[in-house]
């Protein structure tokens, strides 16, 4: 975050104290404003930068088309299908979610449905508290050598496997985005969808929302099941078509069902699902624990802070993923390769046609699809009237017909062990810079075929010119009369009095009015002033 700027972050559904505080010790101004309607969202979203919901917020294409200073929002929770996220990712919002804060609290309700299903032990509850005693209405099932089957196996599925494991059961699992590999470190079988349905005594449901997976278990898909079922879903509720559910449950296909999510918010009053004797439900509060709750509102206010002052998201789901053990690693490559944008369209600005990113040594290894996105960034940044970042970089340059290409070199450089050059194709000539990431900070290396070595950040004077006598003390000397202090020179040359390149950092911006006697100084050539 600027210093002295004021950041404002709203935050429209509850969020635990924890996240709040984070916030404020950061210097922005939180505003909590629950339970606002759709058009007092619209009608205040534009005087924030951030805007943090759990699952009560409806973040449409309305509302981001009247967010004029929004960067992020952020989701205290997993799923955000209530977030347009297309609409988000063209206006160069970022996205984020706490997908682990509450893994742990989801997957051990899970598993608490799960064995409460198979002992009848909420409609045994609701029994005793009638005053009766009725031992063989609530005959149960073990869970133990029963067939645990679990639609997705991401986070929270994994969990729950884990515990099922542990409980004796064995774990069938349809993920088409999970490694047969991966399930068999957990001791888990890999099957078809049909199967899945069919060899189950128990189906837990952790997919996210969307067109694949709405109404993926139907009435066609629960007549493959075996009779006696029972079927959990602690992930969303529309992967359930509720009305296949209750009549499987009214014929007896499914012995029982446990729901802590609907395909409708809250819950109607008149449900149906409310009051089938099959059907153990709760209020949406799989990750309803005070140690989740404290952890997923850290996880986001933390991401949120960490987006306004330009770095990225650890679990941004619209923008390039970095992989938690990489951050520290390549966040100072994402600010060198903005800067060698900026550099690049501030020494010679021109229409860029092509971009290529050629990346040396170690950092070859990693996935450096968020450095393209940077270096569009820094290179898109000023040139266009919409707000250019990781997240829509790539969708700005498909629209100005920009072709962007990547290159690597595992081998490091003769001169640095990890180096970046960012090459531009324009106004039918290719122009290039280079930069290295010393000591945690970004330098610019070679600027073409010159190799210098300067901190990329602060106020610059650059000029090509012929390595001559007088050059470099006449420029000095204006800049000395104009009140100019230089804090450090740097020249590279070519030849002795051949083409050369002289850096000048500036304490101050050099004024326009005097670059024409500067270029009068260095003939044929031309001086720039660079921000970084």
């Amino acid at each position: 975050m600027k210093a002295n700027q004021t950041v404002k972050v709203l935050v429209s559904d509850p969020l635990a104290d924890s996240g709040i505080e984070l916030l404020q010790n950061a210097g922005v101004i939180v505003d909590v404003r629950t339970n606002l309607a759709v058009e007092e969202l619209i009608s205040t979203i534009g005087d924030y930068d951030a805007l943090i919901i759990r699952s009560g917020t409806q973040v449409t294409s309305e509302v981001i088309a009247a967010a004029n200073r929004l960067r992020v929002i952020a989701r205290a929770g997993v799923g955000v299908d209530n977030v347009d996220i297309m609409a988000a990712t063209r206006r160069g919002i970022i996205v984020a979610n706490a997908p682990t804060g509450n893994v742990a609290a989801a997957a051990e309700h899970a598993i608490a449905l799960l064995t409460s299903l198979a002992r009848n032990i909420s409609a045994a509850s609701d029994s005793m508290q009638r005053g009766e005693w009725n031992r063989k209405a609530f005959m149960g099932v073990e869970v133990s050598d029963k067939t645990l089957g679990t639609l997705g196996l991401g986070r929270v599925a994994t969990n729950v496997v884990r515990r099922a494991i542990g409980l004796g059961m064995q774990v069938i699992a349809y993920d088409p985005y999970v490694s047969g590999e991966y399930a068999a470190n957990l001791g888990v079988e890999m099957v078809k969808l049909e199967q899945l349905m069919a060899q189950s005594d128990f189906i837990t449901v952790h997919l996210p929302l969307n067109d694949q997976t709405q109404h993926m278990i139907n009435a066609d898909r629960l007549a493959l099941c075996k009779p006696g079922v029972r079927i959990i879903n602690t992930a969303r509720g529309g992967v359930i078509e509720e009305a296949a559910l209750l009549d499987a449950l009214d014929s007896g296909r499914v012995a029982g069902a446990a729901l802590d999510v609907f395909s409708q918010e809250p819950l109607a009053a008149d449900s149906p699902l409310r009051h089938h004797p099959r059907l153990l439900v709760t209020p949406h509060i799989g990750g309803s624990t005070s140690e989740a709750q404290d952890q997923v509102a850290i996880d986001v206010a933390s991401q949120v802070v960490d987006v306004l002052a330009d770095r990225p998201a650890r679990y941004a789901v619209n923008a390039p993923l970095i992989p938690s053990q990489d951050i520290e690693f390549i966040t100072p490559f994402i600010s060198l390769v903005d800067s060698l944008g900026r550099f690049l369209m501030q020494f010679e600005p021109s229409h860029v046609e092509g971009v290529e990113l050629v990346v040396h040594g170690p950092i070859a290894d990693y996935d450096t699809k968020i450095l393209q996105a940077a270096a569009l960034r820094g290179l898109l940044a000023d040139v266009v009237e919409e707000r250019v970042n990781v997240v829509n970089a790539d969708l700005i340059a498909q629209r100005r017909g920009i072709i962007v290409s990547e290159r690597r070199q595992l081998h490091h450089h003769e001169r640095f062990e990890n180096m970046i050059t960012l090459k531009v194709l324009a106004d039918d000539r290719e122009r290039s810079v280079r930069g290295s990431v010393l000591h945690g900070r970004p330098y610019v290396v070679a600027i073409e075929d010159l190799w210098v070595d300067f901190l990329a950040e602060g106020n610059f004077l650059l000029s090509w010119h012929f390595d001559r006598p007088g050059v470099i003390g006449a420029i000095g000397t204006l800049l000395g009369e104009n009140d100019i202090n230089i804090a450090f020179m740097h020249v590279g040359r070519r030849s002795p009095r051949g083409k050369a390149i002289m850096v000048l950092n500036t304490d101050e911006p050099v004024p326009e009015n005097i670059l024409p006697a500067i270029n009068d100084i260095i003939a044929t050539h031309k001086a720039r002033t660079i921000l970084l």
